[in-house]
């Protein structure tokens, strides 16, 4: 073979491993998502207003009544956790409505004859619903600073919370991408999805212990895996904060549960495109 023929021959690129092209492909999605945010974030400051305000009003308000025993530890700083885990979980559970506009546009199309896996994609939309998240997260950090909330800022304490809130938020952010594909419509949507947010809420830990629930509630939270990443926040949040339960399970769970729903929405997510 000849020089010139050497130069003419096209370059032949090796396809990267499969779990390498996956990853790839959840984090183009994610970026994509990620990018309509730097055109409009005044969607983020609006939804920040609402957990702003539980902390501002409510929380000083109860921590003056005293009406929710907490132990040794302020009230403020029991709720600040938990205000942050709604605020992830209000922004996460209306993220399908925006799936739903994919489909309306036909952006949903494009993205099923790509070449990246339903999985992949699927898994991309979870990544930025957790990833928005971050920016809810600091808002509520500088108003808990402010009203003198015993913050940790130790490295691994920060590590381990955004870590909880990206896993939390992708986890609740995929619960709606379920709730989209088998509604598939806005308005039943939106009924549902407010429907869904309050009873998950006041179905964890985030306003008070779980030892002031009755049974039947007790139960209800166990199996809710707001409980387990209000936890572990708080752990990780709160200087001389007590656990509920071990941090390893906290992840366990909420890992878990972001694995089995991404499975789920991967079988149908095809079925928004009908």
């Amino acid at each position: 073979m000849t020089s010139l023929e050497r130069a003419e021959r096209p370059a032949v690129w090796a396809e990267p491993p499969a779990a390498v092209r996956f990853f790839l492909d959840a984090w183009t999605i994610a970026e994509g998502e990620l990018r309509k945010l730097r055109h409009d974030p005044t969607e983020l400051f609006t939804r920040a207003v609402q957990p702003l305000l539980w902390l501002l009003v409510f929380g000083q308000v109860m921590a003056q009544t005293r009406a929710i025993p907490t132990g040794n530890l302020p009230y403020e700083d029991f709720l600040a956790p938990g205000i942050l885990a709604q605020s992830a979980l209000f922004s996460a559970i209306f993220f399908g409505i925006a799936v739903i506009w994919e489909r309306d546009l036909g952006v949903l199309h494009k993205y099923l004859v790509s070449p990246a896996s339903r999985s992949a994609l699927v898994t991309g939309k979870a990544l930025a619903g957790g990833l928005r998240a971050l920016v809810q997260a600091a808002m509520v950090y500088v108003v808990a600073l402010a009203i003198g909330v015993h913050l940790r800022f130790d490295p691994l304490s920060l590590i381990g919370v955004v870590l909880v809130v990206v896993i939390g938020s992708a986890a609740f952010a995929t619960f709606s991408l379920v709730i989209a594909c088998l509604v598939r419509t806005r308005e039943r949507f939106m009924g549902i999805g407010q429907i869904l947010t309050m009873p998950l809420f006041f179905a964890s830990s985030a306003i008070y212990p779980i030892d002031n629930m009755p049974d039947w509630l007790k139960v209800v939270a166990h199996v809710n895996p707001l409980t387990y990443q209000v936890d572990a926040l708080r752990e990780l949040m709160v200087q001389g904060a007590p656990e509920t339960f071990p941090l390893a399970l906290d992840f366990a769970v909420l890992i878990g549960s972001t694995v089995i729903l991404i499975a789920i929405a991967a079988r149908l997510y095809p079925r928004l495109a009908q």
